[in-house]
């Protein structure tokens, strides 16, 4: 009984731990990811380009996404329970932007597309206003899985199931296990043409780069790079939807481990990814780097981030 006692509470011990790190691990993405939308506010060049209003989508995207785990993850944590309507609006909103930032990024690399390959026709396809056009549309397919997916779960659910009040997770919406592989497929489908569309866009701005010379070259260049950034955030995004399988599995065969697993799933393939966006469109893009030490900096580069 002892050693079972201090097994017990070494395992809490470590999970306290590792849920301080994580509160710390939110904290400071969310801090980034503010600041970085600040400082896109603060200029009117951004609101007039395709790729910033793009930018701004996928930081606040992670934002909901970041806010809306870690809730569940304290919630499940102190095992809190909370009616089941409440719980269907947080899955409504999280389903959402989960979707969301992938889909936003397969649009950014289409602009980069369409800026590199087709550059006489990119004020056109990439105006301030098919900017909003591309946001609804991106909301529009975001919502498809989350909408097909709780059809299901209402046509299977019964009546007193609503009335209820568990502890919040996804996984308690799925009844059935054939509904677990619909929401599996529908998530692999997506995935797999989103990652269809970032190859092709990849493999023709590697012609253009081939070819290009001078500063084009430079910038073709530099739009591969920025697509093969995409293309790794988008297959950590990807492994995200294994990670439930996986967990399922090891659960199991060990609790342990599979508090261990599902940890390190959570900050590689859900915290991760949403700290990549400042790195791949933010830090590495001239033009908002100088705002953002202008900001940063309190207008010690106004001079230069004027000039654009």
């Amino acid at each position: 009984m002892a050693n079972n006692s201090l097994i017990g509470e070494s395992l809490m011990y470590t999970i306290n731990d590792r849920m301080i790190l994580v509160q710390i691990f939110v904290s400071v993405f969310l801090c980034i990811n503010l600041l970085l939308i600040t400082t896109l506010l603060l200029k009117d060049f951004f609101y007039r380009t395709m790729r910033y209003i793009l930018f701004a989508l996928i930081l606040v995207s992670d934002c909901l996404c970041l806010i809306m785990t870690d809730i569940l993850l304290i919630l499940s944590y102190f095992r809190c329970i909370i009616q089941m309507w409440l719980c269907i609006s947080i899955y409504i909103v999280l389903s959402l932007y989960t979707f969301v930032t992938p889909v936003t990024l397969t649009a950014m690399t289409l602009e980069r597309y369409v800026a590199i390959c087709m550059p006489l026709r990119h004020g056109e396809l990439c105006s301030t206003l098919r900017a909003l056009h591309c946001i609804l549309i991106i909301h529009g397919l975001s919502f498809v899985p989350c909408l097909v997916f709780l059809s299901i779960f209402f046509a299977s659910a019964s009546r007193s199931f609503y009335t209820q009040a568990r502890v919040c997770s996804v996984e308690i919406f799925i009844l059935y296990s054939w509904q677990g592989h619909i929401r599996s497929a529908m998530c692999q489908f997506y995935f797999l043409v989103m990652f269809i569309a970032i190859v092709f866009s990849y493999v023709k701005i590697m012609k253009v780069a081939k070819s290009a010379s001078g500063e084009n070259k430079k910038s073709s260049w530099k739009g591969v790079r920025t697509v093969v950034l995409h293309a790794f955030q988008l297959l950590l995004c990807l492994i995200q939807l294994w990670c439930p399988l996986i967990e399922a599995a090891v659960l199991e065969i060990n609790v342990t481990l599979f508090i261990n697993v599902r940890y390190f799933n959570y900050v590689t393939f859900i915290l991760a990814p949403r700290c990549l966006s400042p790195l791949i469109y933010g830090l590495r893009d001239d033009k908002f780097l100088l705002a953002l030490k202008s900001y940063v900096l309190c207008g010690l580069y106004k001079k230069k981030s004027n000039s654009f």
